[in-house]
Parts: C-alpha cells; structure tokens; sequence
C-alpha cells in the first residue's frame, strides 16, 4: 500500500519558504538537497517517525535543467499567485514499494515514470509531462527509493510531529472517493471548503501549530 512519505511547501524561493515555516512554526528548518536532475533545492523537517516536511523552490544558481521541473515550480506566476494567496502546502508525496505496478493501475493519474540518480542511489518519481501537480495538487507524486528508506541528516530532527493533515475541498465526495481507490495510507483527511487547499496540524515543542 502506497503510504504518505512527505509534505511539500512549494514556494517561489526558499528565503521566502524558510520564513513561512519560521512564522508558522516557530522553527528554522535547514538546507536538506539539492536537485540537479531538477534544477531545484530544498530544506527538510522530520515530522515525527512516518513523514517529513520540505520547502522546494527553483535553484536559481543550477544550470538549465532539459525538461520541465517537478512540483509546476516553471509556472513561476502560479507559484507566485498561489503562495500570495497563502496556499503554500500544495503538494504530497506517498512512497511505494511497487511503482510501476501502481502506475499501471491509475493511468495518467500519478502522471509519467521517471528514474533519478542522486550519487550512488536512485530512485522512481512521478512527474506529469508539463511538470505540474498530479490533478493540481489533489493526488500525490509518487516515489519508489528501491526498498531504501529516506535519509535525513540528524538537525532535521527539530521535535516535531505530524497530528493531521487535512484536504479542504468544494467536492469532498469525490475526493474521498478518489482517495479510496487509490488507497493511499496517510492520505489526508477530507473536508468541505469553498476552494482547494491544504493544512497541517504539527505539534512543536513550543505546542500545536498550523501550516498552510
């Protein structure tokens, strides 16, 4: 079963996405990777021992990456749009030890198969052909690390932990439905809103805290 892996903050620059997680949270995160299959960079937060938290921006200083970025980070003005209009968890990712069968079993929902390199490791990430969010952000990417298990460098761990994570949604039916079949562990829970939009509950060990 396909199980959530990690929560993305997609902001148009990391200065700007590190800020939104301290405001937020009351926690500076540090520099987790960067991505040069994708021209992109991150910083990373351990949430507790099943999910960690990144904020993803474009690496202004990679060279040209050949096709689109992940995460729709090339629609720089909808990046822009979405974090101004305070929607900046956008995205999730749910690991899988069987990718290519669960690709075969949502055509076109996950988006393409592609294979990274990251030194002497590798792995699988689903990535639609223009580089956007799975259905706009509803689904997640999915990642197969090939039976290794994420490695976060120990300042990660900033005693923090994931307690809910929660999709606002006008057509909750069908989400939940959506939801269903593809029967991701972790998912979030449903709820009904006037628009489209994310949030996190994560206890801190300055207390609860919510990121959106």
């Amino acid at each position: 079963m396909p199980r959530l892996d990690h929560l993305s903050v997609i902001a148009p620059s990391l200065v700007e996405g590190i800020a939104h997680l301290q405001e937020c949270l009351g926690i500076d995160i540090p520099f987790g990777r960067k991505h040069p299959h994708m021209g992109t960079h991150n910083h990373l937060l351990q949430l507790g021992e099943a999910a960690y938290l990144e904020v993803i921006a474009i690496d202004e200083e990679a060279p040209a990456v050949p096709g689109p970025r992940w995460f729709g980070l090339d629609d720089r003005a909808a990046v822009r749009k979405a974090w101004d209009d305070g929607k900046r968890l956008r995205g999730w990712v749910a690991s899988t030890d069987h990718f290519a069968q669960r690709m075969a079993q949502h055509p076109g929902v996950f988006g393409e198969p592609r294979e990274f390199h990251a030194g002497t490791s590798s792995y699988f990430f689903s990535v639609p052909v223009d580089g956007s969010l799975p259905m706009q952000g509803v689904v997640p990417s999915l990642i197969d690390r090939k039976g290794k298990r994420p490695t976060l460098a120990p300042e990660t761990q900033r005693g923090c932990e994931l307690v809910a994570f929660t999709l606002e949604h006008p057509d909750t039916a069908r989400i939940a439905r959506l939801y269903e079949a593809l029967g991701v562990s972790g998912a979030p829970a449903v709820t009904h809103g006037e628009a489209f939009r994310y949030t996190a509950t994560i206890r801190t060990p300055s207390g609860i805290r919510i990121l959106t």
